[in-house]
């Protein structure tokens, strides 16, 4: 599992993934329903994407995200 701080590592995981599964900017556009330029953005790590498209994207790649309190496995 891998911890995403930033919106850099984020658009970082979200690119690796992307090329792992062979496809082009434009083919994970299409196949997610977002513009080019968003998911350039998204990878760039650019802060301003909106959380709604990049977990749509996240998801569409496959990946699963989880949100979990920094608390947790703290007595």
């Amino acid at each position: 599992m891998q911890t995403i701080i930033d919106t850099k590592s984020l658009g970082l995981l979200i690119r690796k993934e992307r090329k792992a599964q062979k496809l082009t900017q434009e083919q994970l556009a299409g196949l997610t329903g977002v513009g080019v330029r968003f998911v350039r953005e998204l990878e760039a790590g650019k802060e301003s994407c909106q959380v709604g498209r990049a977990l749509q994207v996240a998801t569409s790649l496959g990946l699963t995200v989880t949100v979990r309190s920094r608390r947790e496995g703290v007595p």
